[in-house]
């Protein structure tokens, strides 16, 4: 089996062969999205980058700074355009949801950058980054009773003076969330009695209320049934917020994301559009299990059919 390293970030080994379909050779068109809207391309200059990881590595606070061989991350460099959808895949434990919380300044690094808009994060205020990032976790959080207009309304909290009543703009703004989520006419729900989907709604609602210019998703499809998948991440897609959201499925990944990073033991072994990423090969390296991987049969995106 060949090693992960083989397939960094621009080496011929993260490129795929586009497959061909009832034996005639697929020509690639604009890439579609699950609801038949066309992906735009987006620009990675500097003028356009929200979100960018440079030479990260990162070690839970028991290991010593000088063992590398026990940092969690290592030269992590990565980078999202506005509006840009990235999806973070890899196996369980390679170090996704630490990635993640460095990415929004949960987890500090024990070196490299991370800069929203060029601003480093660590050199700003937990309420700025509060301000510009808004995170939907991988567990629910305990309302203890609280409506789902409660926990909706917190994410205005960063915007807000201590005490702060809540103002017009805020309800405004709340309930034009609510309704760009499909709650409406929710409002005096208990957040505990709602459906798994309705709470991550509910969620990504309260994200949209801190108006961020980057939103940062932990495994947002856990615990949800297909169509809600589906749902909530077509909602992202037509939200256009900068986004980057580690996805378990990778189908979903093929589907929804613009981009996509690999981790590997730790560092990003390839990146790239899904195309360009998920090949037998690379999932077969990084996830131990042959795939057949050929073109959706209703959209232009990749499949993935694991092989026993």
């Amino acid at each position: 089996m060949e090693s992960a390293a083989h397939y960094h970030a621009g080496s011929a080994g993260a490129q795929s062969v586009r497959p061909s379909v009832r034996g005639q050779s697929v020509q690639r068109g604009p890439a579609m999205d699950p609801r038949g809207a066309a992906r735009s391309v987006r620009h990675c200059g500097h003028e356009f980058l929200m979100l960018t990881l440079k030479n990260l590595a990162w070690a839970p606070e028991q290991a010593s700074v000088c063992d590398h061989e026990h940092f969690a991350l290592k030269d992590i460099d990565l980078q999202i355009a506005a509006g840009e959808f990235v999806g973070l895949i890899g196996p369980n434990g390679s170090g996704k949801t630490s990635l993640l919380r460095c990415a929004f300044r949960y987890s500090r690094p024990h070196s490299g950058s991370v800069t929203l808009t060029n601003h480093d994060i660590w050199s700003r205020s937990p309420r700025w980054c509060a301000q510009h990032v808004a995170v939907v976790a991988q567990e629910f959080p305990d309302a203890f009773g609280l409506t789902l207009l409660d926990v909706t309304t917190m994410g205005r909290a960063p915007h807000q003076g201590f005490f702060a009543a809540d103002s017009a703009e805020d309800r405004a703004i709340v309930q034009q969330a609510l309704k760009a989520v499909g709650l409406e006419g929710y409002e005096q729900h208990r957040f505990d009695t709602l459906s798994g989907g309705e709470k991550q709604r509910c969620l990504l609602a309260r994200a949209l209320v801190q108006q961020p210019q980057l939103m940062v998703l932990d495994e947002p499809t856990n615990h949800l049934d297909p169509r809600h998948q589906l749902e909530l991440l077509g909602l992202v897609r037509q939200l256009g917020v900068a986004t980057l959201a580690s996805i378990h499925d990778l189908n979903l990944a093929a589907a929804f994301c613009d981009r996509l990073y690999v981790v590997h033991h730790g560092r990003l072994v390839a990146q790239g559009t899904p195309w360009d990423v998920l090949t037998p090969d690379l999932l077969l390296c990084v996830f131990g299990a042959k795939a057949l991987v050929d073109c959706h049969p209703l959209r232009d995106y990749p499949r993935i059919t694991w092989i026993p």
